[in-house]
């Protein structure tokens, strides 16, 4: 039916009741009562219509406390009407909170940073992110100009230009950013912060290690390309030709062992390569890295050994390999006459091994990079004991695969001592029979 109609109808009919009402107490009363009779009807519908606006008039003031009558007559319809919207609007609303929720949330969880700013570059909100790349804090900073709290050259040019195509590259707070502002709506701005430094350093890091390995293979093949090629010009004598092929051969050994532990850097690294753990006698393990050392040493060091731990979890050949290096680095660096210890013992919440020396020792400022690729203290004296440079970045990647960490402790011209803990979770349980024996 018509709304109109639905509206109108009742009304009429109602005002036609009163009518019919009033005539009959008219027609049996007299005139006078039937209009005083009229008169208090008319009156008493005004209040009750004044009654309703001013119930309505509340509500509108206040609409969560105020509440809603069932109303009479059209009032009734009026007022279901505007029960439902009000209702849709709480249901409009809470589903606009959760939505809001969601959205802050998912920005505080972006790793990069998000502004909001107005047309004239104050403060709106942040995340976390942004907070932490630019310095800046949402509850002090708000309502504050970003250009006032960006101190940084490149960061006003940017502004200024308005050129926001392109994206800045900014050094600020010891980090690397990549700042891009996007226009939205007509009196919005966000900044958008994204933090390069762990991709720099690892493209810097690429760089050198490129570098490095080039350098470190140019050498050996300089002097085999070189001795091949005195050899192919020249009539040599069966003294000069087995001195060269000893050097050529003892150049071909130092790539060999760059290139397998390269090989081996690069396998520790990839994430195709999972470790499958198993139990390592470490008694066995100990035994096999003493005998290398005394190898290596050619009896020019006393070479000790202490075992006194248990077995423990993980790769026998990736902790031979890395126990291994720092034995064999200990032999490099100790001059003839020297001591080495190697030990192996067990602590209340851990295992180590250790090796110290009485070698010559490392400087301070070196200790902090003596794990990165090719790091040399002394580049010569390297080259002098065959090292590739790469031994003690293996030690590492090896340590991280079985969750043990690595404490150095040197000073020059006083030994060095290198320790490897390893934790509780790695040690290997009791074999049941030796806890019977």
């Amino acid at each position: 039916m018509n709304p109109k109609l639905l509206f109108w109808v009742p009304a009429a009919l109602r005002m036609g009741i009163i009518l019919a009402g009033v005539g009959v107490l008219g027609f049996l009363f007299g005139a006078m009562p039937a209009l005083i009779v009229a008169c208090i009807a008319m009156a008493l519908l005004v209040f009750v219509q004044l009654g309703y606006l001013y119930q309505l008039s509340d509500w509108l003031d206040h609409p969560h406390s105020a509440k809603l009558p069932d109303g009479w007559g059209a009032w009734t319809n009026i007022f279901s009407r505007l029960y439902r919207l009000r209702r849709d609007d709480e249901k409009n609303q809470a589903e606009l909170t959760e939505w809001l929720a969601r959205f802050r949330q998912a920005m505080h969880l972006l790793p990069d940073g998000v502004v909001i700013m107005d047309d004239v570059l104050f403060l709106e909100w942040c995340n976390p992110a942004a907070e932490q790349h630019l310095g800046l804090t949402h509850e002090r900073d708000k309502g504050m100009r970003v250009t006032n709290l960006v101190r940084s050259p490149d960061f006003m040019d940017y502004i200024i230009l308005g050129r926001y195509e392109q994206p800045l590259t900014l050094s600020f707070r010891e980090r690397k950013l990549i700042v891009h502002i996007i226009p939205f709506e007509n009196r919005r701005q966000i900044l958008v912060t994204h933090d390069a430094t762990e991709t720099e350093r690892t493209e810097m890091m690429r760089r050198d290690f490129i570098a490095n390995a080039s350098h470190e293979l140019r050498t050996p093949l300089t002097v085999i390309v070189g001795f091949l090629e005195i050899a192919a010009s020249e009539q040599l004598d069966q003294a000069t030709r087995m001195a060269h092929l000893k050097l050529m051969t003892e150049q071909g050994h130092r790539m060999q062992h760059l290139i397998e532990d390269m090989l081996t850097l690069s396998r520790l690294e990839s994430v195709d390569y999972p470790m499958r753990p198993e139990r390592v006698d470490v008694l066995k393990l100990m035994g096999q890295i003493q005998r290398d050392a005394r190898a290596l040493s050619a009896g020019k060091h006393e070479i000790s050994m202490d075992v006194d731990g248990p077995d423990v979890m993980g790769s026998y050949d990736e902790l031979y390999s890395a126990f291994g290096n720092l034995a064999s680095n200990a032999v490099r660096y100790t001059p003839a006459g020297g001591t080495i210890h190697l030990e192996w013992k067990e602590g209340p919440s851990w295992a180590k091994f250790s090796v110290v020396d009485t070698g010559i020792g490392i400087s301070p400022e070196h200790i902090s990079r003596l794990t990165e690729r090719f790091y040399r203290v002394d580049k010569s004296r390297s080259r002098e004991t065959q090292g590739t440079g790469l031994g003690l970045a293996i030690v590492k990647h090896v340590l991280l695969r079985h969750g043990a960490t690595l404490q150095i402790k040197s000073e020059a011209g006083k030994g060095s001592s290198f320790v490897v803990c390893m934790p509780k979770a790695a040690i290997a349980p009791r074999q049941p029979e030796l806890l019977l024996n």
